[in-house]
């Protein structure tokens, strides 16, 4: 069997970590989106066509033509016309029934599994708000009998999650699909005729699922995939005069010097160094040459390769970028005085994230100033800066130029 994960669009939504990286390749526990998607699919399809676009090339490094036992084939899309158009390029490569899910997307391997035992069909999720999802209506027998995107009646609570099995039918479905309102073709007004014809299964899942729509979902699948399947392995060195608390993994050519407490789950990456006297508290990636110094306090976030918080230092539920150095002092908040859900600008909107714990997003090469403190929810772009002593009250968006001397 094959799969086509839809992985071509720009993700908006996720910068400013997506300015510099598509958005499957950022990392939840140290791995690309995409690697725990085909990790997922690992016994059960023989090849993945991946549809690319933006930054294109940085996948197709990453990943090359293989993943282990599954080969890798990548299609492009050049107009974003949609998703169900993202699928339309793939028809001169499919064989027969495939599994097609969004590239932004983690499935549970066992429901993937479910999902390839029917002719046709979609995994679907129990949801508490039907008003932010499709929303499936379902017979007697699990089959669909329509999909409303968004509804206002509230007649089902089982959303759709981007994973599908279709026969290669559905190009035919697919090129007689008028674009929507948006100008797309909607891979959904596809599913609806299908759901009409009959026999097109919808089957609950019972396993996760975690969706990378905005910077901080990453927080919540980092915290899910450490919380059940991180292994304790300590491949690093460790200090004698470190003490290390549950589960956590230390990867080869990683140091944790004395004086340094962990807190599991936390995973360290490759060549990373934490220490001395740092607290690495739990739901924490230290990623690949990163770098924690001393008296520095991590907090259920995420450190991308060759981060660095060398010292003085408090990152609580925070991503941090690629390259980016905290200056000593730098101090995120995370929590409100009112103890209200945190809210984030996404294009020119503010969001509520859903946390009431939530600090800042970090983009790639970020370089703050000593004792910069950054209000809740707030984001860098890649190449900020701040000055000493600066209050972050607003995203900085802009590259500040640096006084002359």
């Amino acid at each position: 069997m094959q799969a086509v994960i839809m992985a071509a669009g720009k993700s908006t939504r996720t910068y400013p970590l997506t300015l510099t990286r598509p958005k499957p390749l950022l990392k939840i526990a140290n791995r690309p989106i995409l690697e725990h998607q085909l990790s997922a699919l690992r016994g059960l399809v023989d090849e993945a066509l991946i549809v690319v676009s933006y930054r294109k090339e940085q996948i197709t490094e990453w990943f090359g033509n293989q993943f282990e036992e599954i080969s890798l084939r990548y299609v492009e899309q050049r107009e974003q016309l949609g998703t169900g158009h993202a699928i339309l390029q793939c028809k001169d490569y499919v064989r027969g029934p495939f599994i097609a899910m969004n590239g932004d997307d983690l499935y549970d391997a066992q429901d993937l599994r479910k999902l390839a035992a029917v002719e046709q069909g979609a995994l679907a999720m129990q949801v508490p708000d039907p008003r932010l999802y499709g929303i499936y209506e379902v017979d007697n027998a699990g089959c669909a009998v329509r999909i409303v995107e968004k509804p206002v009646e509230v007649f089902s609570h089982l959303a759709n999650v981007g994973a599908y099995k279709f026969d290669p039918d559905v190009f035919d479905v697919l090129s007689g699909t008028a674009p929507s309102e948006r100008g797309e073709i909607e891979i959904t007004c596809a599913v609806q005729t299908l759901a009409e014809r009959g026999g097109f299964h919808v089957i609950e899942m019972a396993g996760y699922w975690l969706p990378i729509g905005y910077p901080w979902h990453l927080l919540n699948a980092n915290e899910y995939m450490l919380e059940n399947f991180l292994e304790h392995h300590i491949a690093g060195e460790v200090s004698p005069a470190a003490h290390l608390n549950g589960r956590v993994y230390v990867a080869p050519g990683a140091v944790v010097r004395s004086g340094v407490v962990i807190d599991g789950p936390v995973y360290i990456g490759r060549n990373a160094t934490v220490g001395p006297n740092a607290w690495i508290r739990p739901c924490t990636t230290i990623g690949d040459g990163a770098k924690v110094g001393h008296a520095v306090e991590i907090k259920n976030s995420i450190l991308f390769d060759r981060a660095a918080v060398p010292h003085l230092s408090y990152v609580g539920d925070s991503v941090v970028g690629e390259h980016t150095n905290l200056g000593a002092g730098t101090i995120t908040a995370n929590f409100r005085h009112d103890a209200a859900n945190i809210g984030s600008q996404v294009k020119g909107e503010m969001i509520d994230t859903g946390r009431r714990k939530f600090g800042a997003i970090f983009g790639d090469g970020v370089h703050t100033g000593i004792n910069t403190a950054v209000y809740p929810g707030r984001k860098f772009w890649p190449g900020t800066f701040s000055y000493p002593g600066e209050v972050i009250r607003k995203d900085v968006t802009e590259v500040k130029r640096l006084p002359q001397k």
